[in-house]
């Protein structure tokens, strides 16, 4: 059977099996036996292909890095851990959103704290939309039940959806703009998470405590790591389950 994902990413960078074969220093033919016959390459040259098709080794290979292996990358995928996320650097956000040249995602109920702690945001959101970055911006439904019962969890019945309302009105200035999607979800949402390309912080929710007061890993993903795919499957998942406006049906 063909590895038809080895063959699709090579041919959607522009590539062909000579060129691969030429940039890591094998023959063609091998390279023509990874695609047509499944072969696995050796390591060095499937983390290679990998970099250079932009794409993970679990992806092009399923069956090369056992779970075991993946869990030992995951663990090297964190960088930091805080223990709240009032610890967490304004200067390191301000560095993962600055740097973000392909996509910006971000999973929370309001995540009033980012407009907060940095006022042209939402100017810098525009401009990245303009650039060619996808942003996607998934809050929380202010109608759902999900919203109210996280209020009423941490002892202020009311106090999460009156935070999302006052984002929305940060964010109604984004509705228009080129490659920005504002998304809502009704998701009971065990971690926040904010994906600037390779790098994420996902902010872990503890019952009782608001986000402020809770941990978050900075994590920078690795080829074969499955520490950094976890979280972002998990925000693939939501944009699934979300829709445009607070009350719509579900986009399909």
């Amino acid at each position: 059977m063909p590895n038809d994902r080895l063959r699709d990413a090579i041919l959607r960078n522009g590539l062909t099996p000579v060129a691969v074969a030429e940039r890591i220093g094998v023959d063609a033919k091998t390279v023509e036996r990874w695609i047509t016959q499944n072969r696995t390459p050796y390591p060095r040259h499937r983390h290679a292909i990998a970099a250079m098709v932009r794409e993970d080794v679990p992806y092009l290979w399923p069956e090369a890095v056992t779970p075991e292996r993946a869990s030992k990358i995951g663990q090297s995928e964190m960088v930091q851990l805080y223990s709240r996320r009032s610890s967490v650097p304004n200067e390191l956000w301000r560095r993962l959103i600055e740097r973000a040249e392909q996509r910006i995602d971000v999973l929370a109920y309001a995540g009033l704290f980012l407009v907060e702690q940095d006022p042209m945001l939402v100017d810098v959101l525009r401009q990245k939309g303009l650039d060619g970055v996808t942003v996607n911006i998934l809050l929380g439904d202010p109608t759902s039940t999900a919203i109210e019962r996280r209020s009423v969890e941490e002892g202020a019945p009311g106090v999460m959806a009156a935070k999302i309302r006052q984002v929305q009105g940060y964010y109604k200035r984004l509705e228009d703009a080129p490659g920005v999607n504002v998304l809502y979800h009704d998701t009971t949402l065990y971690n926040s998470i904010y994906r600037f390309d390779d790098e994420m912080l996902v902010n872990m929710h503890v019952l009782g405590f608001p986000a402020p007061h809770a941990p978050v890993m900075h994590l920078r993903k690795l080829n074969g790591g499955d520490l950094f795919r976890t979280y972002s499957d998990s925000f693939d998942r939501v944009v699934l389950a979300s829709k445009r406006r607070p009350g719509d049906e579900m986009a399909a």
